[in-house]
């Protein structure tokens, strides 16, 4: 007689992982709106030629609570859950049936497993976090940080510089996440030059260049604060809704 649990079917899997990643978003966004907002901040412009509209994590949310209203701590909401639908529902999904298959049972495959789950999900999600990146970016003109404007979609020849940023993001989370972090958000986030004849940033390494040159090696670091706020009970909030829906779900 065969005692073995039989695997759940690869949509559970793939429907716990994503409903878990929304459920953490829920909660997460308003950090994450605020992360966006700081890291275009003073976009290549030098210190002190630009206002501070958002000092901190807690200054900034009062900032847009008492100007833009409660409204505004979950702009970009529903792209911003599609992106976790995809994101979460990949990488959560693959990863379980990767730990099932015994894959994961060295700390090297585990890793080897983690990031390519992950790439995956980024890969297949990055749309989703173009569009809740330019949507969380809008705003009144008396708070506007970086370049702001109102068209969704990226022009032709952008994406895959977009999606390499994200993919670096993905990859480097456990180490540096941040400056790739700042990278992607500027390159999802990215208008056209002044003249109007091309994007302002030619890949990641031109937009690495140039915020270093224009702002300082600190500026990889815009949005810290609120970005590790977000982070901890994101990942605790996804992990503990994964387990649950995976229990239900099965």
């Amino acid at each position: 007689m065969n005692t073995q649990t039989a695997k759940p079917p690869l949509w559970k899997d793939v429907l716990s992982g994503g409903l878990a990643g929304c459920g953490a978003c829920l909660v997460s966004n308003p950090l994450e709106v605020v992360k966006t907002r700081m890291q275009l901040q003073g976009e290549l412009q030098s210190k002190k030629t630009h206002p501070v509209h958002y000092k901190n994590a807690f200054q900034a949310l009062w900032v847009l609570l008492r100007t833009e209203g409660p409204r505004s701590l979950q702009a970009g909401l529903v792209p911003a859950l599609f992106y976790q639908m995809v994101m979460n529902g990949v990488r959560l999904g693959t990863y379980s049936r990767v730990q099932a298959a015994g894959f994961t049972d060295s700390a090297f495959g585990s890793a080897i497993a983690a990031c390519a789950s992950g790439l995956a999900g980024a890969a297949l999600a990055s749309p989703f976090y173009l569009v809740k990146t330019q949507l969380q970016v809008q705003t009144s003109s008396s708070i506007a940080v970086g370049f702001q404007h109102n068209h969704m979609l990226a022009k032709q020849g952008t994406l895959w510089q977009i999606l390499i940023g994200c993919l670096l993001s993905s990859v480097a989370l456990a180490i540096c996440m941040t400056p790739f972090d700042v990278i992607s958000t500027r390159l999802y986030n990215q208008p056209t030059t002044p003249d109007g004849k091309g994007r302002l940033y030619s890949g990641v390494l031109d937009c690495l260049r140039r915020t270093v040159l224009s702002e300082g090696p600190l500026a990889l670091y815009k949005g810290i604060g609120p970005a590790y706020l977000r982070m901890g009970p994101h990942t605790i909030l996804s992990l503990l809704l994964w387990d649950v829906f995976r229990g239900v779900l099965v």
